[in-house]
């Protein structure tokens, strides 16, 4: 699995938009339809955000 990065302040207000804890998210993939995020403490917990 690709390790996680920190996102931008753009993908930060969408990933508010979407999800309860930000702060626990990042970001693997980045495509221009989609956001794929990674939670820190668990690696097995992922998330797809449809833009």
């Amino acid at each position: 699995m690709k390790q996680g990065k920190k996102p931008t302040r753009r993908q930060l207000k969408i990933i508010i938009a979407n999800v309860a804890t930000p702060g626990d998210w990042l970001v693997t993939k980045s495509l221009p339809d989609e956001l794929h995020l990674v939670r820190k403490n668990y690696p097995d917990t992922t998330k797809i955000i449809y833009l």
